[in-house]
């Protein structure tokens, strides 16, 4: 299936709940239960945290994500301080879950996985609410629902920079079928995260970031 026939469909599914009893981001409304789910990570910080009730994969599904939290490199955006495992992960019948809460996660079945110069390069990870901290909390501020990452800042994924072009708010029920994000772009960088509210309701609204190949450049010297 080409990419833009699967965009017409695909999800976000980065639905959890911590161990708190507090709601953090997710696709499908989150409410408060008084009974505790199973514990699948811990967020950027240490705290328990799970998916949301109802954003679990079916197994088959869940087998077919081959999702592995690292391996692939570092995710850095060294304006913002975040530098945190790349791993990788597919999409599945239309929905991506990242499995953890403390990585970036490079969708390999979408755009180009491993040649950026030939095409985007899709990343997505978790952000979290109700003081839990995942990779996607460093990109904005939640007060404000503005981006933390400035045009010009650099983004490198598995040692490739890119340099950001702009961050956009786009609802969660428009995002499968916005044709400027799942166009595959040569040299183009998309991250994708849950833009949180200040008032811990259920996030309503996709975060996204797209930046271009940058000249080489060394994180380190940032």
């Amino acid at each position: 299936m080409t990419l833009t026939r699967r965009a017409e469909w695909l999800v976000l599914l980065l639905a959890a709940i911590s161990l708190t009893g507090a709601a953090l981001l997710g696709h499908y409304a989150l409410t408060h239960h008084d009974h505790a789910t199973t514990e699948v990570g811990v967020d950027m910080n240490g705290r328990p945290v799970q998916l949301d009730p109802g954003a679990e994969l079916p197994p088959e599904q869940h087998r077919q994500q081959d999702a592995k939290p690292d391996g692939a490199g570092r995710f850095i955006v060294p304006s913002v301080g975040l530098d945190v495992p790349l791993g990788t992960m597919n999409e599945v019948a239309g929905s991506v879950v990242p499995p953890g809460f403390t990585a970036a996660y490079r969708i390999t079945n979408l755009g180009t996985p491993t040649a950026p110069e030939e095409g985007t390069v899709y990343v997505a990870m978790h952000s979290l609410r109700r003081g839990a901290v995942g990779p996607g909390n460093y990109l904005f501020a939640t007060e404000t629902g503005t981006s933390n990452v400035a045009p010009g800042a650099i983004i490198d994924v598995s040692d490739t920079p890119y340099v950001v072009d702009r961050a956009t708010t786009i609802p969660k029920s428009d995002l499968p079928n916005d044709t400027t994000i799942w166009s595959d772009i040569p040299g183009r960088l998309v991250v994708l995260t849950c833009l949180e509210k200040p008032d811990n309701t259920p996030a309503v609204d996709n975060f996204v970031i797209t930046a271009h190949l940058a000249p080489p450049y060394n994180s380190a010297q940032q």
